[in-house]
């Protein structure tokens, strides 16, 4: 039977199957192969919906999910059970990694992007229009990395990956009650954010 415990984020109960992934990734900190081989075939595709949600692209996808899972591989030793659920770790840092692509991408075609709405020579709301609406979604990314970790997670799931509180909740091993909480108060501070820019 499960253990309820406490910690930094609160009381919650994690069902046997989480339990048993946050002990496989321990595990793989160590240098077991086998324990992050299972690790792997249990997170690879919830990590891979996530990265598409964000890219939309699935051959991007496909590749930093990869570069995700090696990551894992490397770094597993940095996750902290007391923090929080293996699953949710994973998806946080995979959500980081792909958000890290969008910005790498953007960065590496706006110099294009900007010519190519100037070589049209368009009606200047036209432009603008574009501009803003590049503006609107890093002005939500920036807001959204400024959220801590435990209200940022839900939200990323919630509107990147289509779960509802209740999916989210048995994804990340947390109660309902809290997740609601969580994601009601990350709303706000999204929301104060983009208004105000801070």
């Amino acid at each position: 039977m499960p253990k309820t415990g406490q910690n930094g984020h609160g009381s919650r109960r994690r069902p046997s199957a989480e339990t048993w992934l946050d002990a496989r990734l321990e595990r793989a900190a160590q240098g077991d192969q086998d324990a992050f081989t299972d690790v792997y075939d249990t997170l690879a595709r919830p990590v891979k919906g996530l990265i598409c949600r964000v890219l939309r692209d699935e051959a991007q996808a496909e590749e930093v999910t990869q570069d995700v899972m090696v990551e894992i591989w490397r770094t597993a030793d940095r996750y902290r059970p007391e923090l929080g659920s293996a699953r949710g770790w994973v998806l946080s840092l995979a959500h980081r990694r792909a958000v890290d692509r969008v910005r790498h991408v953007r960065a590496s075609t706006a110099r294009e992007r900007r010519s190519a709405l100037l070589a049209e020579d368009r009606p200047f709301d036209a432009v603008a229009e574009a501009v803003e609406r590049h503006e609107d979604h890093e002005r939500v990314q920036r807001c959204l990395a400024g959220l801590e970790r435990h209200q940022r997670v839900p939200l990323v799931l919630a509107y990147y990956q289509g779960m509802t509180y209740l999916e989210v909740a048995a994804c990340l091993a947390t109660p309902a009650g809290t997740v609601n909480s969580r994601m009601r108060a990350g709303l706000r501070l999204l929301r104060r954010c983009l208004e105000t820019g801070r």
